[in-house]
């Protein structure tokens, strides 16, 4: 009997122990479990935004956008010469096909040159000036008469000639032949020059010309004729021009004399 209960008792110890750590570690896992249960959620402060701190980043953000609009007005505002840098600032870049069109810029009136008048080419007139036949003179000559003998200018008398340049080549060449009766010659010619083909040489100094005027005729058959005359200058120094001339006098019987003198250089008035 004794024996029996020993048996069962020994049984039974091993199951005892095994109930024995099954509770002990079932409690442990309980506790450990209702120790994470019981730790408050929390969150962290960063995450957290209070309606407060909300509406005053608003705030923050309105007053700022005025400040920004009027940095750029500022920027606009620049002197021309200035350069102007704008950083584009999101939701305010133009996205309008019409700010990318440029203003067409006006024409300046003062830089568009107007077509100037056509010019008419003049020739001032400057009494005494140098012709291209030579400088003007004045002096004594000796006439000779080839035909005719109504006036002086058909017969051999003393003259007084003279040369009075008016541009580069026009001249007025007045003479006086001094006889029974004057015979006052006044000529318009027009000057000559001869130039060498060779650029290199000296120009010819024969200077010929061909003029038409008026003759008068002084005394008491006093007459006015047309007068044709053409001759040649031969510049002698800087100072004297020799000159010889035929003229022809219509009067009531046409009159032709050779004029041959020298004339004393000037020029000017």
């Amino acid at each position: 009997m004794n024996t029996s209960f020993l048996r069962k008792g020994v049984f039974w110890l091993p199951s005892i122990a095994t109930l024995t750590v099954l509770s002990s570690g079932l409690s442990a896992i309980a506790q450990t479990v209702d120790a994470v249960n019981t730790q408050p959620l929390t969150e962290s402060p960063a995450a957290v935004v209070s309606g407060n701190e909300l509406s005053t980043e608003l705030e923050v953000t309105e007053t700022t956008e005025p400040s920004t609009v009027a940095n750029v007005t500022r920027i606009d505002q620049l002197p021309n010469g200035a350069a102007e840098t704008l950083t584009p600032i999101p939701g305010t870049v133009a996205t309008s096909s019409a700010k990318l069109i440029s203003e067409p810029v006006q024409p300046n009136s003062e830089s568009i040159s107007q077509p100037s008048a056509p010019k008419v080419a003049q020739s001032d007139i400057d009494l005494g000036t140098t012709t291209r036949g030579g400088s003007s003179y004045v002096g004594v000559a000796g006439n000779i008469g080839l035909s005719g003998g109504d006036s002086s200018l058909g017969d051999g008398n003393f003259a007084v000639i003279s040369k009075v340049g008016l541009t580069s080549a026009i001249s007025v060449r007045p003479s006086a032949i001094i006889g029974d009766n004057t015979t006052v010659l006044l000529p318009v010619t027009y000057d000559f020059s001869f130039k060498p083909a060779d650029v290199f040489s000296e120009p010819l100094g024969i200077a010929p010309y061909v003029g038409v005027g008026a003759a008068w005729k002084t005394g008491d058959d006093s007459q006015f004729a047309f007068l044709i005359s053409g001759g040649v200058d031969v510049p002698l120094s800087s100072q004297f021009t020799a000159t010889a001339s035929v003229n022809a006098g219509f009067f009531d019987q046409t009159d032709v004399g050779l004029l041959l003198g020298v004339g004393y250089n000037f020029n000017g008035f």
